[in-house]
């Protein structure tokens, strides 16, 4: 009983420091699958010539959306990617602090801050994107379920553009088993293609794990 009493009093604890804002994220994000699967879903990944950019625009995947109450998609991220995050009533983060993975760094203010999709809009587009509708894009440009938005650096990002992994892999060496995990995750579960030189980038990266 006394177990159970003090297992009790943890978890409201807990539930409370999140809500006042002081917990750590809880969920940042979405672990991806492990090495092993993440190698067994590269090697099912169609390889081919990479597609154009002919008729992409950033506007054919609607985001941000509305996720819940007055948050869409880019403050739920920063709620749960950041430390000590504090909101107002438009779910604007009034405080908080967030580390960036691609570099290693913290970010101390919201405006310093890009919610990057893992494996960018542009490069979706040209892997398979191109012919899904609307609806479908939308849901890849703000799944919270796997691991597809990360918050980062506006400078990481900004460095990243839209490139793949044959191009630019984060600055932190020690989180590319991670990040090929992810993108791996990413373009598995949307099938999308890749370019022979992005499968051996991740291939590359896998060994770091």
């Amino acid at each position: 009983m006394r177990r159970l009493l003090a297992c009790s009093i943890s978890v409201v604890a807990a539930t409370t420091a999140w809500i006042v804002g002081t917990q750590p994220a809880l969920a940042y994000p979405p672990t991806p699958p492990s090495a092993s699967t993440a190698q067994t879903q590269l090697n099912s990944l169609t390889v081919k010539a990479e597609g154009s950019t002919t008729g992409y625009s950033r506007d054919k995947f609607p985001h941000w959306h509305t996720v819940s109450g007055t948050c869409d998609t880019r403050e739920m991220v920063l709620k749960r990617d950041g430390t000590g995050v504090t909101v107002d009533s438009s779910c604007q983060p009034t405080a908080g602090k967030w580390y960036s993975v691609y570099d290693a760094t913290y970010v101390t203010t919201s405006s310093g801050v890009d919610i990057d999709h893992i494996v960018p809009l542009a490069e979706a587009w040209k892997s398979g994107a191109s012919t899904w509708t609307t609806a479908k894009r939308e849901e890849f440009a703000n799944n919270l379920t796997i691991a597809q938005l990360i918050a980062v650096s506006a400078s990481s990002n900004r460095s990243k553009g839209d490139s793949d992994p044959a191009s630019w892999q984060p600055a932190n060496a020690s989180v590319h088993c991670i990040y090929a995990r992810e993108w791996i995750w990413v373009k598995y579960t949307y099938g999308l293609s890749l370019q022979s030189a992005e499968k051996t980038a991740l291939q590359q990266m896998l060994a770091a794990c």
